[in-house]
C-alpha cells in the first residue's frame, strides 16, 4: 500500500498522452519531451515523469501549472491536477503544501466518487500531518465513503481512532482494512498497537509478529519488532 498512484491518476488525462505513456516506460525522455512543452498537457506530463523518477518536489509545481492553466482554459480538469500536486507533496513531505493543493482540488467541486475520496484521503494525511485531527476526521469520513476499498483509508482511519481514544472504532475499522490488505505490515502493525491499546496481549503479539515477518527490513516490520521485544523482556523476568 502507498501513495495515491501517480501512474493511475495519469490514465484518467486527456491524451497529450504520448508523452504520459512515455513518462511510465522513460520518465527521463518524457522529461525531456515535456520539459519545452507549456501547454497544460506538457506541464502535466512534466510533473508525471518526475514523480516518476521520485522527484517530487520538483513534480508538485509542475501538477499546479498544469492546474492553474486548466483553470484559465475552463477545461474542468484543474481539480485532477491539484490533486495530483497535492499528492506529490505528499510524496515530498510538505504537508502545509499539500493541504493547499487539496483544498483547491476539492473546493472545485468537480471531483467525485474514487477520485473525490482520494482527494480526502490525501487531504487527511496532511491534516494528520499537520497534528488537525478533528478536520482529518471529517476527510476520512469521507474518504471511507467514496474509496471504501482502498485499505490505506481504512487503516488511517483506524489509526486515527486509536489516537483520539475510540478504541471501539479502530477496532471495526482494522478489521476492515485486515479484511482488504491482511498481507500489509503496516496494517498488521496498526493491528498490533491497536490490540495493546486494548489490553489484548495475545492480538497484540500476533499482529506484530506477523508484521515483521512480512517486512523485517521496512519501517513497519522493524517497529513491530521492537514492539515485540517488551514481551521477551517480560519473559526474562
Amino acid at each position: 500500500m502507498i501513495l495515491l498512484s501517480l501512474a493511475l491518476q495519469a490514465a484518467a488525462l486527456p491524451p497529450a498522452e504520448s508523452c504520459a505513456a512515455l513518462a511510465a516506460t522513460d520518465p527521463v525522455a518524457a522529461e525531456r519531451r515535456a520539459s519545452v512543452d507549456r501547454s497544460v498537457g506538457g506541464r502535466a506530463c512534466l510533473g508525471i515523469a518526475l514523480a516518476g523518477q521520485d522527484r517530487f518536489a520538483q513534480a508538485a509545481p509542475a501538477f499546479e501549472e498544469a492546474a492553474r492553466g486548466s483553470e484559465l482554459a475552463r477545461d474542468g480538469a484543474a481539480a485532477r491536477y491539484w490533486a495530483l500536486a497535492g499528492n506529490a507533496w505528499l510524496a515530498g513531505q510538505e504537508p502545509a503544501k499539500a493541504r493547499a493543493a487539496l483544498d483547491a482540488a476539492l473546493a472545485a467541486g468537480t471531483l467525485t466518487g474514487l477520485a473525490r475520496g482520494e482527494a480526502a484521503l490525501d487531504r487527511a494525511r496532511a491534516l494528520v500531518a499537520l497534528d488537525e485531527l478533528k478536520l482529518a476526521r471529517g476527510d476520512l469520513d469521507l474518504a471511507l465513503k467514496d474509496a471504501a476499498d482502498d485499505p490505506l483509508a481504512w487503516l488511517l482511519s483506524a489509526t486515527l481512532a486509536r489516537r483520539t481514544g475510540d478504541l471501539a472504532r479502530a477496532k471495526i475499522d482494522i478489521g476492515q482494512a485486515l479484511r482488504r490488505s491482511a498481507d500489509d505490515a503496516q496494517v498488521q502493525l496498526e493491528a498490533g498497537n491497536i490490540a495493546a491499546a486494548g489490553g489484548d496481549e495475545a492480538g497484540a503479539k500476533a499482529a506484530w509478529t506477523e508484521a515483521a515477518r512480512l517486512a523485517p527490513d521496512r519501517p513497519a516490520g522493524q517497529s513491530a519488532t521492537r514492539a515485540l521485544s517488551q514481551f521477551a523482556a517480560d519473559e526474562q523476568k
